[in-house]
This record gives structure tokens, C-alpha cells and sequence, in this order.
């Protein structure tokens, strides 16, 4: 048979590999600097820009999708070519998507610290943004696809199925989640509220773990960790029960981090039971990677390559078994809002993505310059600075996150909390929060090792844009079926188009199943009379608490504990939040949980406690927020916001978005007249008034001593 010849584009994955790093490192400067922020609070600056509240959002979209996403990108370019023995299916493709992609991260790194945000968790990203990504992962996707269909091999290998998978799924994942209605350019809301929202929003979190962070890392462990070891995959017949349960168990496991809030206990007992089912075919994942590398050991000890593939499998391992733990809703009821959730999504990130990612960058620059890697001891030196950085990093917020439950649900012998002011259980773990911050430098000062090291390589070679390649094209014809003792699956694998559509199938059903009924019937979440929308200076002073990041530190979700009750108030009920577009439960709590502050404090308590924490909470780690004193609110979008609620279902009356910036000035004048008798003086129209009233508001429909009129008269929180 005539052998074709033809050369693979090394300038794509090079060009994603360099991005990763770039990427990678301003990521992680701003995680570590949001990490210092918890230990000296000074570090805020005053300035709203840089605040833990805006830029955490920023640390962690900059880490998933610049670092983690470029990294994808940079695997699946190279490895793709070479298993399908053809080169990318459009050059002009591959260099849109490189450039798109970037031009998305950049709009990002803008939009965030300036307070543009959605606030759902690792969604952040405003509607246009959304729209753009959606189109350049069509052109992934096309690229890809276009690829497969003119390969020269019949069966796609194992990695390639992950790839399909991952493809499908986060293009599904996005869709359902980014389903919002736009107010203006820069702002928008859920299509979806209250306890609707948190399914659908932890349903893409969870899964965008699963299938952005997992799925192709997957991927991309089939094929460089043969190729490093030079020895075939382990077992066949274990990464096809791998990779079908893995795609189908995973769909379902989002309601896990709902355990003991409003959701409907159906879909929580749902969540848990395919959580814990995941730990079969996640360590069948590991299986496969570790005993790959079987009879190798030897060569592991002394490849730099295999060292840091062999931690991120085993820390892959340790976090997909962890996780399933977490499900379970006598740890969860222990971990959930604590600092063992970030130990435990580290352990995830800095070993199983970043480690990995070292491993393939390692391998990937010496093949794109021709040469041997520059330094083996400064690789070696990264590895092991890495490993001890995740250890430094995630030993303490273990013990803050047990020493935080302990604190919070301690009772004296006489029946009452041990640690009433919340303050006390934060202060505890300022030492905890350094020597996280000390793991997360060593772990830098391993990037930068990591960066010099690949310079020096690229320096002493040169580039091979196009790497020549020769291989047999595929027979034409009618892809036959099976043949005569050949492995069911191999059928499977001859058709692309039938794997994705599978894959799709396997996606959906636990998406169904557990939202539908969530959305349709009416029992699962009850209403309440006595709750009712926000007055809209309540409504604007909520986008500016959700423009603040306020939720990245505090939840407005009170579980049914003893502990909680106490500290808190009433439990939080599903019926609360059906007008909260989008909801606003939080997942961690550094500071306390709002859900019934409302009334708590006079006004003017917010008001100093904004301005300066410390003045109302000595020894606070909150940043302040004088702007909030200074600003002026912006009362031209009332009207339009208005609007979007109407359209979303919530009750005000026909023709209320005219008149609805007379009842927020009259809102605004009886707050500052509260001020005014604790001696407070301020202009009404500032943007902390608004905050006040969106914070007096929450948590105080369930009890009943309040009205809101929208009649034109008065739409002000009567007591």
C-alpha cells in the first residue's frame, strides 16, 4: 500500500504550552496573593480591584481555563495528530481557536477584578463572554472532529474517546448553566432562582471538575504516560469500564454539594449515591496509569518525566477517593463550608492538573526544539519543591477546616455555643492560612524553576514547526463491522460520530432525571407568602453585593443543625428563594453566614462595619469598602432590571419599572434618616445605602412582621 507523507503543526501546541505557562504563573500569583489577603488583610489595599472578594474569582477562572485549559489544549493538539496520523483538520482553526481562547482569558482578567461577574462558581464570566466561548469551543470541536474523520488509523484510541467526551459534555455543561437574560452589555441574570439555580449551577461545578479538569487530563494520561515509560497502556478492557462509568456516574454527582440545604432530599440522596459509586471506575482511571508504568520503576526513579505523572496519578487517586467521602452526609455535615474543601480541590489542582501538566511540558519542549531538557537536576529539584508545596498547602486547611466545625458547633455544659462571635473561629486560623500560603510559594518557586528550565532548552534548539510524518491511508469503503473474534468495543471505535452521540446519551440521563423534576414540579420547591421580590433599591443593592464577590466569603444558607440554629437563626427554607436570580448560597464561609442578618444590626452598623471592619469586629480579616461611601448609585439601570425580573417570572406590577426609582429614592431617604439618629451622616444616593437595605432585607420574609407594597405608595421593608 502507497505510504502518504505529510508534517504535523507543533506551532499549535507549542503555542498553548507557552500560554499555559504564562497563564499559569499569573494564576498562581494571584491565588497566592488571595491567600496572603487571609493572613495580612492590609494586602486588600483599600482599592476595590484588588480585593479577596473580586480577584478570587479571578485566581480560579485563571487557573481552570488559562493554566489548566491551555495545558488541554497543548495535549490534545500534539497527542491528536500522532494517534490519528494526520495533521489538524484546518490550520486556520487551530489558529482562531489559539487566538480566541486568549482574547477570552484577557476579557476575563478585565472583567472580574472590575466586579463584572455572575457569581456562579467558575461560571463568573458576563453573557458576551459566554458567547464567545461557546463559539470557540464549536471551532475546537469542528477542528477536532474534522481531524478524526481524515485520520489514517481505523480504532481511536482510548485517549481520544476522553477527548470526545470532554468535548460533548462541557459544551452541554455551558449551555444549560449560562442560560441568562441579559440587562445590558455588562450584566445579566440567571434564567434560574433560588434552589433551581444551585442544582443547575453545582451541576455544571461539579461537572466542569469532572469534565474540564478530569476528562481530558484522563486523555492526555493515556497517551503520555505510555509514551514517556515506552510501554502500552495496562489493560484494554479496564479503561472501556473506565471511561463509559466514568462519563455516566459523573453527570450525577453535582447535588453532593447540597447535602443539608433547601435542595429536595430526593435529589441530595441521588447526588450522594452516585458520588460514592464514582470511586470504582475513578481508581480504575489510576489502575490503569499506575500499572502502565509496571516493571518500569527503575526508569520511574530516574525520569524526571514519569516522577511528576506518577504523583499526579496518585493524587488523582487520593482526590477522586476523597470526594465520594465528602458525599457522604455525615462528612459532608463536617467539611462543607470549611477549609477541607479548598485542601481537598487542591489536592485535585496542584497535583492531579498542575503535576501532570509539569510531566507533559517536560516531555512536550525538548520534541519541539530538537534537543535534550537543559537541566535534570533543576527538574528534579521542581519536582520534589512541587510535591512539598502541596503538602504544605493542604496539611493545614485540613486542620483549619476540622479545627473550624469543632469551634462552630461547640456547646458549654450549659447548653450554649462555646465560640458565639464567629471572629473567634476565623483568628484561630491565621496560622493555618500562613503555612498555606508557604505551600503555595514553594509550589511558585517551582514555576519559576520550571519556566527557566524550558527557556534554556528552547534557547540551545530550534523550533520544528512541521514535523515531517509518513503513514498508509485508511482503505476506502464502508467501515465494515465485526469481525470475527474481535473485541465488541473495537466497532465502537471505528465510528467517531456514534461515540459522541453515546457519549451524549450517557451525559444526559442523570441531567434529566435530576433537574426536570426539579423544574416541573411544584412540590419540590414550595412557595411562601409571606415572601416577596426585592424593593429595587434591595434588588440594586444585591448586584452590588453580588459585584463585591461578597458571596466568595459568606453564605445565606442555614443548615437544619443545632449549631447552625443557634449561631444564626431559623433554618433556610426552599420557598425563601424564588426570587433569586441568581441564588446566592455561597460554598465557603470565612466569615458568617448572612441568610438572617437581616435586623440584626441597626443600619449604621453596616454602615462602619463596611466602611471598617474593624471598628465594629476587632481583629476582622474583611477588607474594607469606602467606595461603597463614596460612589454614587447608579439608578439609571433600575428601570431595565426591572424588566428582567418581570420577564423571569418575579410579580412586580405591569408598568412598575416606571415608577420604580421613586420608591428606591424613598427607600434611600428613610435609611439615611436612620443614620442620621445614630449620628451617621451620609447622602442618600450612595451606593451603601443600597447594600444596607439589600442586608436588612435577608432572611426576614420568614417571619412575617414586615410588608412590601409595590401599589406606587411605598416598596420599602415596613417592620
Amino acid at each position: 500500500m502507497e505510504v502518504e507523507r505529510f508534517e504535523y503543526d507543533n506551532r499549535t501546541p507549542r503555542d498553548f504550552a507557552i500560554a499555559s505557562i504564562v497563564f499559569g504563573l499569573i494564576g498562581m500569583l494571584v491565588g497566592l496573593y488571595a491567600a496572603l489577603e487571609l493572613v495580612f488583610p492590609n494586602l486588600n489595599l483599600g482599592l476595590p480591584y484588588t480585593t479577596f472578594g473580586r480577584i478570587r474569582p479571578l485566581h480560579t477562572n485563571a487557573v481552570i481555563f488559562a493554566f489548566v485549559g491551555n495545558g488541554i489544549f497543548a495535549g490534545v493538539y500534539y497527542s491528536l495528530q500522532r494517534l490519528c496520523k494526520a495533521r489538524m483538520f484546518s490550520d486556520k482553526l487551530s489558529r482562531i481557536h489559539f487566538w480566541g481562547w486568549q482574547l477570552i482569558i484577557l476579557a476575563a482578567a478585565i472583567t472580574l477584578p472590575l466586579g463584572i461577574t455572575t457569581s456562579k462558581e467558575y461560571a463568573e464570566l458576563e453573557w458576551p463572554i459566554d458567547i464567545a466561548i461557546t463559539v470557540i469551543w464549536v471551532i475546537f470541536g469542528w477542528n477536532m472532529f474534522g481531524t478524526i474523520l481524515k485520520r489514517r488509523v481505523q480504532h481511536l484510541y482510548v485517549a481520544i474517546w476522553f477527548y470526545i467526551a470532554t468535548f460533548v459534555t462541557v459544551a452541554v455543561l455551558h449551555l444549560v448553566n449560562s442560560f441568562e437574560l441579559p440587562v445590558n452589555f455588562l450584566k445579566s441574570y440567571s434564567w434560574y432562582a433560588g434552589v433551581q439555580d444551585a442544582l443547575v449551577q453545582w451541576w455544571y461545578g461539579h461537572n466542569a471538575v469532572a469534565f474540564f479538569l478530569t476528562t481530558p487530563y484522563l486523555g492526555l494520561m493515556y497517551y503520555f504516560v505510555p509514551k514517556a515509560a515506552n510501554r502500552p497502556v495496562y489493560s484494554y478492557r479496564l479503561s472501556i469500564i473506565h471511561f463509559w462509568a466514568l462519563i455516566f456516574i459523573y453527570i450525577w454527582a453535582g447535588p453532593h454539594h447540597l447535602l443539608y440545604t433547601a435542595l429536595p432530599d430526593w435529589a441530595q440522596s441521588l447526588g450522594t449515591v452516585f458520588s460514592f459509586m464514582l470511586i470504582a471506575p475513578s481508581w480504575g482511571g489510576m489502575i490503569n496509569g499506575l500499572l502502565t508504568l509496571r516493571g518500569a520503576w527503575d526508569k520511574v526513579r530516574e525520569d524526571v518525566v514519569l516522577k511528576f505523572m506518577v504523583v499526579a496519578i496518585t493524587a488523582y487517586g487520593m482526590s477522586t477517593f476523597e470526594g465520594p467521602m465528602l458525599s457522604l452526609k455525615n462528612v459532608n455535615a463536617i467539611a462543607h463550608f470549611t477549609d477541607w474543601i479548598i485542601a481537598h480541590v487542591h489536592v485535585g489542582a496542584l497535583g492531579w492538573n498542575g503535576m501532570l501538566t509539569f510531566g507533559m511540558l517536560y516531555w512536550l519542549f525538548p520534541r519541539f526544539y530538537g534537543v535534550k531538557l537543559y537541566s535534570g537536576k533543576l527538574a528534579n529539584f521542581h519536582f520534589w519543591i512541587a510535591t512539598l508545596g502541596i503538602m504544605f498547602y493542604a496539611i493545614p486547611l485540613y486542620w483549619a477546616g476540622l479545627t473550624q466545625f469543632e469551634m462552630w458547633r461547640d456547646f458549654t455544659s450549659d447548653g450554649f455555643l462555646q465560640y458565639p462571635n464567629f471572629l473567634e473561629t476565623v483568628t484561630q486560623l491565621i496560622p493555618m492560612y500562613a503555612l498555606r500560603s508557604l505551600g503555595g510559594s514553594l509550589y511558585l518557586i517551582g514555576f519559576f524553576v520550571m519556566i527557566y528550565n524550558l527557556w534554556k532548552t528552547a534557547a540551545a534548539g530550534k523550533f520544528v514547526a512541521e514535523e515531517s510524518a509518513e503513514a498508509a491511508p485508511l482503505p476506502a469503503g464502508h467501515t465494515p463491522g465485526r469481525a470475527a473474534g474481535e473485541h465488541w468495543h473495537r466497532v465502537i471505535e471505528r465510528r467517531p460520530t456514534q461515540m459522541l452521540i453515546f457519549s451524549l446519551i450517557m451525559i444526559l440521563i442523570g441531567g434529566i432525571v435530576e433537574m426536570v423534576p426539579t423544574f416541573l414540579i411544584k412540590s419540590n420547591v414550595p412557595t411562601i407568602t409571606n415572601v416577596q421580590p426585592y424593593t429595587p433599591l434591595e434588588l440594586q443593592g444585591r448586584d452590588i453585593y453580588v459585584r463585591e464577590g461578597c458571596y466568595t466569603c459568606h453564605s445565606q444558607m442555614i443548615r437544619p443543625f443545632r449549631f447552625e440554629t443557634e449561631r444564626y437563626g431559623e433554618y433556610s427554607k426552599a420557598g425563601e428563594f424564588i426570587y433569586d436570580h441568581p441564588f446566592q448560597w455561597g460554598s465557603k464561609r470565612t466569615g458568617p453566614d448572612l441568610h438572617r442578618v437581616g435586623g440584626k444590626y441597626p443600619d449604621s452598623w453596616h454602615y462602619n462595619h463596611m466602611d471598617e471592619p474593624t471598628s465594629m469586629s476587632p481583629g476582622s480579616i474583611m477588607p474594607p469598602y469606602p467606595w461603597l461611601l463614596d460612589d454614587e448609585l447608579d439608578t439609571s439601570t433600575t428601570a431595565a432590571k426591572i424588566r428582567a425580573m418581570q420577564t423571569l417570572g418575579v410579580p412586580y406590577p405591569e408598568g412598575y419599572d416606571a415608577r420604580a426609582n421613586r420608591d428606591l429614592v424613598a427607600q434611600e431617604l428613610s435609611i439615611q434618616a436612620n443614620l442620621k439618629s445614630s449620628g451617621v451622616e451620609t447622602p442618600a444616593n450612595k451606593e451603601i445605602i443600597a447594600v444596607i437595605a439589600y442586608l436588612q432585607r435577608l432572611g426576614i420574609d420568614i417571619k412575617g412582621e414586615h410588608k412590601v407594597s409595590f401599589d406606587g405608595e411605598t416598596a420599602q421593608v415596613q417592620p
